[in-house]
């Protein structure tokens, strides 16, 4: 069975989408940390991060610390968090998301309601700093 996230990546399901390449995708969360709470998503279906290949990986952590760089910066955030936890969904994602401080790492204190407005919002502030940051290929319409 597909993940939720395999629905999403198809446009089977809703997604605002920041990042997308041929390996991965980034989209805002519907439960985020912090406004502009990223997860970034390999296209094909890995459950757990330790089970994939070392290269994937090192890519995967690449796209995370340039939406880690635009998120900082679409936020003024003094820091970019980054934390894999794995356990609502069993499909790799790693988070990235603006922290101010260190109760913005704790997933279970996410909002699981925000406002349209708000998830509209920090797409619009992500994908701008993407584009300044040289990305605009992977920054999707």
């Amino acid at each position: 069975m597909a993940s939720v996230f395999s629905a999403i990546i198809a446009g089977d399901l809703p997604g605002r989408f920041v990042w997308e390449d041929d390996e991965f995708v980034g989209f805002l969360t519907i439960a985020p940390v912090t406004q502009g709470h990223v997860l970034v998503v390999p296209r094909k279906e890995i459950d757990q991060w330790q089970d994939v290949d070392a290269d994937v990986f090192a890519r995967i952590s690449g796209v995370a610390q340039t939406v880690g760089k635009a998120v900082r910066a679409a936020f003024d955030a003094p820091r970019a968090g980054l934390l894999i936890a794995g356990l609502e969904v069993p499909h790799l994602h790693v988070h990235v998301f603006p922290a101010f401080d260190m109760g913005n790492f704790d997933i279970s204190g996410a909002d699981p309601n925000p406002s349209a407005e708000s998830l509209d919002e920090a797409q619009v502030k992500i994908k701008s700093a993407l584009r300044d940051l040289g990305f605009s290929d992977n920054v999707p319409d």
